[in-house]
Parts: structure tokens; C-alpha cells; sequence
């Protein structure tokens, strides 16, 4: 078994803040890291997609070496609070939030960046920041806290081991959210062709509105729309209905809340022994059930066919979520148009609420979309079944590398499991 060393966090990195943007330097120059990315992610990503206007000084000051740790620095909840993403390449030009600090290695061959960036978001580093803040209406990673920080490592050589392994299944769960990615922009630019521009295919093959296709006014969509087709609301017609709370359960199951939830990659939630409709609990969801999060400005959505059984019978889901339950040739249509731009901006017009804007179960009766012929709606759930298929799997085997991983670390790193060569 490795022997632990003790050392102080404050001898093995420096510690400097980040970047004081104005919204006018936000949206284009050069890349940039936000709070978001360090917070949903170990790693960076390869590329960079946010950007920030930053002089030649400014990059230097803040820029990005690899083996940087970038550590989210505030936070409303603890557990937000000191969040790390590691950087395991330069990136030039990059600079990064004013709500994060980058910690630079001052040694060589102590620490590891890729056991770090485990190490660092272990339940043990956890409870050690959970144990070291102190609330008051924010939490706070400051110099103060960073000073008195313990680290306990293994050899450099034994981190090594368990970095790379570990790393090597963080990689794998990387490739199965890139594939997830790219399977649902081709969903995307499908329903968009055909629900959108209605150039599905016609009886001859060809694009029906292109084409040529007979087009009739609509007075509830305010739109034309192919003969044949009808409007309706979501919560009323054929296809799908909104999924009403309240369903109680006992017993040991996954809570799930909407900040589990990023793209195509879903969390571990928090177990809990039972929950009520007066507790914690929205319901145990079904299987052909889409679900979203009813926040205004919250991009969240969950689409559970038959391929996600697992999750549905370990889960229940917060009440920031609201469930439509679809038919099994409805489905794919009925998650490609929540997860739509149309739907978002219109969930986001409905939205109320005092301290927090949001959509209940009666404001959906007011969204209104174009009803297809079964023959279409059959094309596309045929067209499209295999691609959200594919999804539910690769969130499915996420989730077992998610539960390995976070297995394996506290056993490789008090020595109860070695990474053989």
C-alpha cells in the first residue's frame, strides 16, 4: 500500500484570481473559461466555445498553462463552493472568470494533474471544504481557507496509476457524450426539415413544401400548415399529456433535481429512504416520458423511452421538472419539439412567479404546435428511434462508469485497491 504524504495546498500551488469582465468584452475575442465550465466540468474541454474581449496583458496575467487547476471561488450554496477543473494542456490567449481562481503548481513531480483533478473532486476533499466554510450570504474559497488546506497524496508514481485509469474512464464517458451530441443535432436538423420547413418527404420521396405541397392557414398557429395536418395543445391531443404530480412512493430511490441534469449527461443524485408528494418528490417517472425544467432560462430536458429503464426504476424526479407522457410512436416527435428553440422561447414567455419564474402543468394547455398525419409521425419515429436509442444507452453506461469511478477512488486512494501495471 502507498504511504501518504501530508502536505499544504499553499506549498504545492499559487493561487490568483481571475479576470474583472464588463458585459461589452462578453460574446467575442478570445476564449475564455466561466464559472459554468469549471463547475460541470474535471477537465477542460479541448476547445474553448465562450469568448471574452481581453487585451495582450490581460492574457498573460490570466492565462492558462496545463497543469492549472481552476477552482470555482463563490458560491450561494457550499456545495458549489470550490468545484475544480484542471487544465491538461497550454491554452493560448484564454483567460478565465472573475468568480474562479486558478491554482498554478509551483513543483514538478509531487502532484499529478490527472489524480488531482479526482482527488479534488473526491467525497473526501468535499467534506474537507464543507468542514472549512464559513456562510454568510455567499460562500467563499478565499487565500484565508486555501492557506490551511491539508492534502493527503499518495507517490507521485501511484498517482500516476490512478490518474491515467481513471482518466481513461472520464475519456470514455466524453467520446459517449460527443456521440450523444452529434446524435442530436441530426434529430435537430431532421425535425426542423420536417416540422419546421414541413419539407418531409412526400409520397414520391421529394420535399413536400419545395416540392409543392398544398398548404393551408392555420388560425391558432398563425401559420400555413400541410393539408391534412391540425394544430393542438400539448396537454391536449392524441400524442402526449402533461404528467400530473402527487404520485407518492416509499421505499430507496435516486432524487433527482434538474441541476443533475447538463446536454445529454445526468448525475448521481442524492438516495434518499422515501419522499412524498409533500416532500421532496415531483414522481417516479415513466417510460415514452419527456421531461423539462420549468425555470425560465433553464435548458434542461429528459427523454425516457424504454432504453432508460434503469434510471427509471432507481429515480424520482424534484418538482422542478414537469413530465409530458407520450405514446411509443409519438415520442421521438414529442422530445425533438421540447427540446425545439420555439418551445424554449415560449415556456419562456409563459413563465411566472415571484422569487422565481417558471411554468406549472396549466400553462401548457396555452402551447400550441402542428399535429402531423400518423404516416409522418410514423417516417420520423423511424427515422429517429435509433439515434434516441443510442442516447439513452450511452447515458445509461455514463452512469455505471460515473458509479465505478466514484467506487474506485476512495479505494485507490487509501490503498484498499492498486491499479496493477
Amino acid at each position: 500500500m502507498s504511504k501518504l504524504h501530508r502536505y499544504a495546498f499553499s506549498d504545492l500551488y499559487d493561487m490568483t484570481s481571475g479576470i474583472s469582465s464588463t458585459k461589452e468584452q462578453a460574446g467575442h475575442g478570445a476564449p475564455f473559461v466561466s464559472f459554468s465550465t469549471v463547475f460541470n466540468n474535471y477537465f477542460l474541454p479541448d476547445e474553448l466555445t465562450d469568448l471574452m474581449d481581453t487585451s495582450e496583458r490581460e492574457q498573460e496575467v490570466y492565462s492558462i498553462k496545463k497543469g492549472d487547476i481552476l477552482i470555482t471561488r463563490t458560491s450561494e450554496t457550499v456545495d458549489e463552493l470550490a468545484m475544480s477543473c484542471v487544465a491538461l494542456k497550454d491554452y493560448p490567449k484564454a483567460t478565465y472568470s472573475g468568480f474562479v481562481k486558478r491554482l498554478r503548481p509551483k513543483t514538478e513531480g509531487i502532484a499529478y494533474d490527472k489524480y488531482m483533478a479526482f482527488f479534488l473532486r473526491s467525497k473526501y476533499f468535499r467534506k474537507v471544504i464543507n468542514n472549512n466554510t464559513i456562510m454568510t450570504l455567499r460562500a467563499s474559497f478565499n487565500e484565508d481557507m486555501f492557506s490551511f488546506l491539508t492534502l493527503y497524496l499518495p507517490d507521485y508514481e501511484e498517482q500516476v496509476k490512478i490518474g491515467d485509469m481513471l482518466y481513461n474512464i472520464e475519456r470514455k464517458m466524453r467520446v459517449n457524450n460527443r456521440i450523444n451530441d452529434n446524435l442530436q443535432q441530426m434529430a435537430k436538423t431532421i425535425y426542423d426539415y420536417w416540422f419546421t420547413q414541413f419539407d418531409f418527404p412526400n409520397e414520391d420521396g421529394k420535399p413536400y413544401r419545395s416540392s409543392g405541397g398544398q398548404m393551408v392557414w392555420n388560425d391558432e398557429l398563425k401559420r400555413e400548415i400541410p393539408v391534412g395536418w391540425s394544430s393542438a395543445s400539448i396537454v391536449k391531443n392524441s400524442l402526449s399529456t402533461v404528467i400530473k404530480p402527487g404520485v407518492d412512493f416509499f421505499g430507496r430511490k435516486e432524487y433527482l433535481a434538474t441541476a443533475e441534469v447538463n446536454g445529454t449527461s445526468i448525475s448521481t443524485g442524492s438516495i434518499v429512504e422515501y419522499a412524498t408528494r409533500e416532500s421532496r418528490a415531483n414522481m417516479q417517472p415513466t417510460v415514452n416520458s419527456v421531461w423539462f425544467a420549468k425555470m425560465k432560462n433553464s435548458v434542461k430536458h429528459l427523454y425516457l423511452n424504454a432504453e432508460m429503464q434503469p434510471l427509471i426504476d432507481s429515480t424520482i424526479l424534484s418538482t422542478g421538472f414537469c413530465g409530458i407522457q407520450c405514446t411509443e410512436l409519438s415520442f421521438e416527435f414529442i422530445a425533438s419539439f421540447i427540446e425545439s428553440s420555439y418551445f424554449e422561447t415560449i415556456k419562456d414567455i409563459l413563465a411566472h412567479g415571484a422569487t422565481q419564474e417558471a411554468v406549472n402543468n396549466e400553462d401548457m394547455d396555452a402551447i400550441r404546435f402542428a399535429v402531423p398525419t400518423d404516416n409522418i409521425l410514423t417516417k420520423y419515429h423511424e427515422a429517429t428511434r435509433g439515434m434516441y436509442a443510442q442516447i439513452s444507452k450511452n447515458i445509461c453506461e455514463n452512469r455505471k462508469l460515473t458509479a465505478l469511478r466514484d467506487w474506485l477512488l476512495p479505494m485507490l486512494m487509501n490503498g484498499q485497491a492498486t491499479v496493477n501495471n
